[in-house]
């Protein structure tokens, strides 16, 4: 595996392969060494893996780096731990631990490798507070009834009456997007008063298990979304790898549609098709937010939706994002509210939605 992919990587003009390590152990004496741009490594090495190689990298000398996982659970759960410690994006390997038919997924490595080169590493918790948001979580935390009401909302995994839908909020992200999406949904609170629709770009096996992160550390319901499941407030559906997320409507209740429709400009889930069918929904209000990510995904889809219908349309700042393009593409449509950091998106989707009543 290590051959194909020093192979692959050589045969672009723009991409000097400095060297090559066996372990862990080895990568760091190299990182030392040859001082790379990007590095790739693997979640599963000997003497030290992947995850503590990372570790001791972002700690000491932090550099974009791209994980190959596999999309087993034990392999997903993995994979958004080093997203955690700082590792820009990820591959899944196509068959297994071993997977020597990685030239199934060559052109991604190449492009990922491409756009970790400009994107700019974060060690672990950099911009993860904010005074106002301290507060904010604190006060949930310590409150006791507030923490057994979300027990019980989670628990009966119902809060709002069902079936009806007046505000969605819609957020598309992707590199850097998993580590993102921690700082927004663990601080929405517990009585948020909207379903929250998400498009990670992700493919099929790990969308689970970012959904399951996301529920232990939100005081909302989190869970990957299911083919005509219906919208319901205080619950956050997140695409799951290898489907598209559209809407079908019926008065004020609205179903998640899963298709396997062709990936567009390579991304299925992709950000442009959610936000094409929530333009068709009717009578409901939107809030968009588009945060990290490589590419213009969601660009297209944004301009479909009408002044009227929209509360607010959200782009994360650049000092904030892994990776600008997808905010940055947003911004160029001229139709972006607010351009704010990280830390304070959650906060202003709350205050978009109590102006809105």
């Amino acid at each position: 595996m290590r051959k194909l992919i020093q192979e692959f990587l050589q045969e672009e003009k723009g991409i000097a392969v400095v060297g090559t390590a066996r372990n862990g152990e080895d990568a760091l004496t190299k990182i030392q060494l040859l001082r790379p741009d990007v590095l790739t490594m693997d979640v599963q090495m000997p003497v030290l893996n992947g995850l503590e190689s990372l570790k001791k990298i972002m700690e000491n000398q932090p550099l974009p780096v791209i994980m190959l996982a596999s999309s087993t659970k034990e392999g997903a759960e993995d994979t958004l731990k080093a997203m955690d410690y700082g590792a820009v994006d990820f591959i899944s390997k196509p068959s297994g631990t071993i997977s020597l038919d990685l030239y199934k997924v060559k052109k991604e490595l190449v492009e990922k490798v491409y756009a970790a080169a400009g994107a700019v590493p974060r060690k672990q918790d950099k911009f993860s507070s904010h005074p106002l948001i301290e507060r904010s979580v604190k006060h949930q935390k310590n409150n006791k009834a507030l923490q057994e009401q979300v027990s019980k909302n989670k628990e009966n995994g119902q809060q709002f009456p069902l079936g009806v839908c007046k505000k969605v909020v819609l957020i598309g992200t992707s590199t850097g997007g998993p580590r993102a999406l921690q700082k927004v949904i663990s601080h929405l609170p517990w009585d948020f008063p909207a379903p929250v629709v998400i498009v990670q770009h992700m493919p099929a096996g790990f969308t689970q298990s970012l959904a399951s992160r996301l529920h232990d550390i939100s005081p909302l319901i989190v869970k990957e979304a299911e083919h005509e499941e219906k919208l319901q407030s205080g619950t956050v559906y997140i695409a799951p790898g290898g489907y598209h997320v559209s809407f079908s409507q019926s008065g004020h209740a609205v179903e998640i549609i899963l298709t396997k429709e062709p990936p567009r400009a390579g991304h299925r889930p992709s950000i442009d098709v959610m936000l094409e069918s929530a333009a068709k929904l009717k009578n409901i209000k939107k809030i968009v937010v588009i945060m990290t990510g490589m590419g213009t995904d969601g660009s297209k889809g944004l301009v479909q939706l009408t002044h009227r219908d929209l509360i607010g349309v959200i782009a994360e700042a650049k000092e904030t994002c892994v990776v600008h393009g997808m905010p940055k593409a947003a911004v160029a449509t001229g139709l972006v509210n607010e351009v704010i950091p990280l830390p304070l998106i959650a906060k202003k989707i709350v205050e978009y939605l109590e102006d809105e009543g």
